[in-house]
C-alpha cells in the first residue's frame, strides 16, 4: 500500500472494503440468528397455509345457497357440525347445510365462502322479534360471494418457492417465515471477532483510581458497543503501554480476531513506538483524510500465526473523532463481513438553527440534534464540536454533513444530515 497526503471519505472507505471479505457460514438456532444475513437461499416444501382456511369466525355454506339473502329475507340453512382451528370436518357441505366454523379452520369439502357471524342470526345486531334464533339452524342475513373470507392454500408461500433469499439480513418478521416453514436452525454468515485495542501510557480502564495526568479508556467501550450494535462480536484486548514489548504483545493476542481496531497512535505528533510497532508487526499505511473530525487514520492488515491476514483499523485518539470515524468505515466493512448489503445511513434536509463554522476545507461532520415541525425537518447543534467533547455526540441524532470547502453554514440554511440509529 502507498502512503497518500490527503485521501478524500469515499476513497479511504472504498480502499478499506476492498481489504475485507465475506466471513464463512455457520448453522445457527433461529432466535440466535436475528440480524445475521443468509447463507443460502430458504426454499419452501409445502404450501402456506397448507390448505384453504377461514380468515374469520362464521360459517362456511355454499355461496349459491345465499343468493338473495337480507336481513328482512334471510336465507335459513341448517348446521351439520362445528370446526375449530386444527381439525378437518369429515363430511361436506350440501346444498342446504352449513358449517360453523373458527378462524384458521380448514375450508369444509363442498363449501366455497365463509358468511361471518355479523352477517347471521348469530350477530346479536338482528331484534327477537325480527329474525329468531332456530335450534340446529342459522339465518344468512348477507349473500356471500363465491370465496369470500376464505384464505387460498399457497396463499403466502408455494412449495418449491424460494421464500427467503441469500444476503437476507435477518429481522423479526423474516424469524417468524422460518418458523412457519418448520426450520429450527438456519444457516448464516457468522459474525465477525472485532478485536479492540486501546493505546497509550494516559488511559486507566474504569474502575481504577484516577491519577493524575491520567484519563479512564472511553474508546475501547465506544467502540465495542458499535460493534455490538452493527451485529459483530467485540473483544476488549485491554490497554497497551506505549512501549514496544507491550504493544506487541496486544496486538498479537488479537490475531485470531477477525479485524483488530486500535485508538490513538496514528497522528503525526503521536508517540514513535506506536507507528513504529504496527508498521513492523503487520502492512500498514497512515493516511490523513479529508475530514473534521477524523483527520488521521491508519490501515493496513497484520498476518496471524497461521498465515491468514487480519484487517486493521487504526482509529484516532480523540473520543469523537475515534467514533466517527469507526460509523464511516468501520461500519461498512462489518456490513461486508457479515455478507450483508452496504446500506447507507438515511439523510434528510434539515434547516440549521446554528450557525457551523467551517475552520478549513475538510469535510465537516457536526453533531447536531434533529427534530421535525410540520413537514420541514431543524438541526440544532448538540454542543460543542470539539473532537474530545463526547457527550455533545451522546446528545446527537445526526451527523450534519458539511462538504469539503464549503463556507459557513448560517442559521436557516439548508444542510444534509445523516441520521444516526442511536436515540
Amino acid at each position: 500500500m502507498t502512503t497518500v497526503a490527503m485521501i478524500s471519505v469515499d476513497e479511504a472507505r472504498a480502499r478499506i472494503l476492498s481489504y475485507v471479505h465475506e466471513l464463512e457460514p455457520e448453522e445457527q438456532p433461529l432466535l440466535a440468528a436475528l440480524g445475521q444475513a443468509l447463507a443460502e437461499d430458504v426454499t419452501a416444501s409445502f404450501n402456506i397455509p397448507p390448505l384453504d382456511n377461514t380468515a374469520m369466525d362464521g360459517y362456511a355454506v355454499r355461496a349459491a345457497d345465499t343468493a338473495g339473502a337480507s336481513e328482512d329475507a334471510p336465507v335459513e340453512l341448517r348446521v351439520i357440525g362445528e370446526l375449530a382451528a386444527g381439525y378437518v370436518f369429515d363430511g361436506e357441505v350440501t346444498p342446504g347445510t352449513a358449517v360453523r366454523i373458527m378462524t384458521g379452520a380448514p375450508v369444509p369439502r363442498g363449501a366455497d365462502a365463509i358468511v361471518p357471524f355479523e352477517e347471521t342470526d348469530e350477530s346479536g345486531r338482528v331484534a327477537p322479534s325480527k329474525v329468531a334464533r332456530v335450534e340446529g339452524r342459522v339465518r344468512v342475513l348477507k349473500a356471500a360471494a363465491p370465496g369470500a373470507n376464505i384464505r387460498r392454500a399457497g396463499e403466502d408461500v408455494r412449495a418449491g418457492e424460494v421464500v427467503l433469499a441469500r444476503g437476507t439480513v435477518l429481522r423479526p418478521a423474516h424469524i417468524g417465515v422460518l418458523a412457519s416453514l418448520g426450520r429450527t436452525r438456519v444457516r448464516v454468515v457468522r459474525r465477525p471477532v472485532i478485536a479492540i485495542l486501546s493505546t497509550g501510557d494516559e488511559i486507566l480502564s474504569p474502575g481504577e483510581p484516577l491519577a493524575p495526568g491520567k484519563i479512564y479508556d472511553s474508546n475501547a467501550y465506544t467502540i465495542a458497543a458499535l460493534v455490538q450494535r452493527f451485529g459483530g462480536i467485540p473483544r476488549l484486548l485491554g490497554i497497551a503501554k506505549d512501549t514496544v514489548e507491550d504493544l506487541t504483545a496486544k496486538i498479537r493476542a488479537g490475531l485470531d480476531a477477525d479485524m483488530l481496531v486500535t485508538s490513538a497512535g496514528v497522528s503525526r505528533g503521536d508517540f514513535d513506538v506506536v507507528k513504529e510497532v504496527l508498521r513492523r508487526e503487520g502492512e500498514i499505511d497512515f493516511w490523513t483524510v479529508n475530514m473534521r473530525p477524523g483527520k488521521p487514520l491508519a490501515f493496513g492488515a497484520f498476518r496471524a500465526p497461521n498465515g491468514r491476514r487480519v484487517p486493521h483499523l487504526g482509529l484516532p485518539g480523540n473520543p469523537v473523532s475515534s467514533a466517527i470515524t469507526f460509523e464511516l468505515f468501520g461500519r461498512p466493512a462489518l456490513q461486508k463481513m457479515m455478507g450483508a448489503p452496504l446500506i447507507e445511513r438515511p439523510t434528510v434536509r434539515a434547516i440549521s438553527r446554528d450557525r457551523i463554522r467551517m475552520t478549513d476545507a475538510r469535510r465537516f461532520f457536526a453533531r447536531c440534534l434533529v427534530t421535525r415541525e410540520g413537514d420541514r425537518y431543524y438541526a440544532a447543534l448538540s454542543g460543542s464540536q470539539g473532537s474530545g467533547v463526547l457527550t455533545a455526540l451522546a446528545r446527537a441524532n445526526g451527523l450534519a454533513v458539511v462538504p469539503e470547502g464549503s463556507p459557513d453554514v448560517q442559521p436557516g440554511n439548508e444542510v444534509t444530515v445523516m441520521m444516526l440509529d442511536w436515540e
